[in-house]
């Protein structure tokens, strides 16, 4: 009974350990926020500071330096908005009779409309212009209208001297404390940062202490760049917005320069509400409409090339964090530390998964908060076939290939997933109709990527692929220079320059008719026009050696063959009918090398391949370019979580 509670049992302590952490960092907000703003300090900070100290200045010395110019410049802001909202304050009551006409201009042309929820508006727009009117009727009263006198008030004060002016002071010693706070643990940070590192690598674990170091140290000098650059885009921001308020006219430029910088840490939101403020004073301050169109267009424009020219060429516009989670994120720090937590959502949230991503133990904040796929490019692969969604497989194969090429693609996704379907369609756990849906989503696959230009093809790599794209791209690794050779049809020997120079052929096995249309299609663009037939069709309408007169390579294409018996039968039916032909082998289910070898002598095939690049370097190696057969392939990361043993590929011509 206990053994089956556990679940339970884990479950509730997990629980329980997440309301802990929640009421400790809800209770002592005082003491982490300030924290946590010095960490964020400490690494926007730490760039500046290494860059004096590879300039020979003191450590000492670039840690005043950097905090004594992190404090004139936050100081210097404070001032600034100080003086921008004492100033709008004081010109808010002029702006009354612009709001009130154009409420009563806007209730107008809502009641034109007739009955319906315009016209709600309409009366909602007449309360608030006569609320309005009502408010600044007493400045506008004329000159006939009787004297109000004043009615004398008398203010006693019962507190002493000290309780009056600690009630004035309490609320500007609070932030200035909390300043002060934040400055020494950020001065602190960076004086121990090496300390502060082996204490994170002890707690992380020591089993592999010079790969945790790099790790941290990569993960340290990643996440200090990417805070240090958005730092420096909401600054730029801020700063045309700003510029661009000034030239419209609209009250207090700079305070709302700053509010947009800074909200701008806040996602999705912080942008809307950076440019609601100043449209809505536009909106008090123009009598007409164009101040405030022209507002949303300058947001709406510096937005548009922050977002999509400069946040890629900086840090490639993406903060290592889905959407959902961002969002999250910004839900439960808001909910811990109210709006300091909203701002610092993102900052932290990114700090935490950069950790998840280095550390073992904490890989499971990646796994919620990343944006990194949480399956491997081959099983989403394979889980997208099985569910019938090619289409959502080709728009990110469209993306993979504006980095890599397509025999790559096919061969470190593609491949890799069809060999995780060969285990569960070999134990009988896929058949029937989902055998079938894997079957046709494979072949629209396929299809859809016969015209795809690739990278080489169009000059240019892609800057801002997606997430799932990205990881697929570092899992598959740099192409292999076989796939950069496209053969040209004067270049190839006579016996290859037919209009079918190469037949390839699919086993009996339900995947293998996937398989060799991926083959046919990678060797036709390279040059070698190909073509895909099934060997079942061909025992049943077998073809004369008339019709095989022009064929010069076959490719018999398995995912697993039934037996080395059966091969050798396929061979000879096929040097019987096409006794010129030279004759390739794949077998996709990678296997032992020395076991490849042994069944090639004992088949006699001309080469016999395990990949889809070793198929197109023996190819092209037997139409007459020379090339060499590609490396030994090293496992590849994305079949190193779905239990299938990756061995070198075997190409030989």
């Amino acid at each position: 009974m206990l053994r089956r509670a556990l679940p339970l049992f884990t479950a509730l302590a997990i629980g329980v350990l997440t309301l802990s952490i929640a009421a400790i960092l809800t209770l002592g907000r005082e003491i982490f926020v300030p924290f946590a703003l010095g960490i964020l300090l400490a690494f926007i900070l730490a760039p500046i500071v290494i860059g004096l100290q590879r300039m020979r200045v003191p450590r000492m010395l670039a840690i005043s330096g950097a905090i004594l110019a992190a404090t004139v410049v936050i100081v210097a802001l404070g001032f600034v908005i100080a003086t921008q909202i004492t100033s709008l304050v004081g010109e808010i009551p002029s702006y009354r009779l612009t709001v009130q006409r154009k409420l009563q201009s806007l209730s107008a042309s809502a009641q034109a409309t007739g009955d319906g929820p315009f016209s709600r508006a309409a009366l909602a727009l007449e309360e608030m212009a006569a609320d309005i009117q009502s408010m600044a009727a007493p400045s506008e009263t004329g000159d006939d209208a009787p004297a109000r006198r004043p009615i004398p008030v008398t203010v006693e004060n019962q507190g002493s001297v000290l309780e009056t002016i600690s009630a004035i002071a309490l609320p500007l010693l609070q932030p200035l404390a909390t300043f002060g706070v934040v400055i020494i643990f950020a001065i602190f940070i960076l004086l121990q940062r090496e300390d502060l590192r082996n204490r994170f690598i002890r707690l992380a674990g020591t089993d592999d202490l010079q790969q945790t170091t790099a790790a941290i140290d990569d993960a340290a000098k990643r996440l200090s760049k990417l805070l240090l650059f958005q730092l420096g885009v909401n600054a730029a921001f801020g700063t045309v917005t700003a510029l661009g308020l000034w030239l419209l006219g609209v009250p207090s430029p700079a305070l709302w320069g700053i509010l947009g910088g800074v909200l701008r840490f806040i996602p999705y939101v912080g942008g809307i509400v950076g440019a609601g403020l100043p449209m809505l004073l536009a909106f008090a301050v123009d009598p007409g409409w164009s101040i405030v169109i022209w507002t949303a267009v300058l947001y709406l424009g510096a937005e548009a090339i922050l977002s999509n020219v400069v946040e890629p060429v900086l840090y490639g516009h993406s903060t290592g964090l889905s959407p959902v989670a961002i969002l999250l994120a910004a839900t439960i720090w808001a909910f811990l530390w109210g709006p300091v937590g909203l701002i610092l959502a993102t900052p932290l949230t990114i700090c935490l998964v950069v950790m998840g991503r280095h550390v073992p133990r904490l890989a499971f904040i990646d796994v919620m908060f990343g944006d990194r796929p949480a399956l491997s490019p081959a099983q989403i692969f394979y889980q997208r076939m099985l569910a019938g969604a090619p289409g959502e497989a080709i728009d990110q194969a469209r993306e993979f290939l504006r980095e890599r090429e397509l025999a790559t693609y096919y061969d470190e996704v593609a491949l890799e997933g069809l060999r995780i379907a060969h285990e569960d369609v070999a134990r009988f756990a896929v058949e029937g109709e989902r055998l079938g849906t894997l079957q046709r989503s494979t072949l629209e696959l396929v299809d859809g990527l016969g015209g795809v230009r690739t990278s080489s093809r169009t000059g240019r790599r892609g800057k801002n692929l997606t997430a799932e794209a990205a990881a697929a791209v570092d899992a598959a690794g740099p192409d292999q220079e076989v796939t950069r050779v496209v053969q040209r049809r004067q270049d190839l020997l006579p016996d290859w320059r037919g209009e079918r120079p190469v037949v390839c052929i699919a086993g009996f096995n339900a995947l293998d008719g996937a398989v060799t249309a991926m083959l046919a299609q990678v060797l036709t663009r390279h040059g070698l026009r190909a073509e895909a037939v099934d060997l079942a069709a061909l025992q049943r309408d077998p073809p004369d050696p008339a019709q095989a007169e022009g064929v010069a390579l076959v490719c018999l294409s398995f995912v697993e063959p039934l037996s080395t018996v059966h091969l050798r039968q396929a061979v000879r039916r096929v040097h019987r009918i096409a006794p010129k032909a030279r004759i390739l082998i794949g077998i996709w289910r990678q296997r032992d090398p020395a076991m490849l070898r042994d069944l090639k002598r004992r088949v006699h095939a001309d080469a016999l391949v395990t990949t889809l690049n070793g198929a197109l370097a023996a190819a092209l190696d037997m139409s007459g370019l020379k090339t060499a057969a590609p490396e030994p392939a090293a496992p590849s990361p994305a079949a190193a979580g779905d239990g299938t043993k990756v061995e070198p590929a075997v190409a030989t011509a």
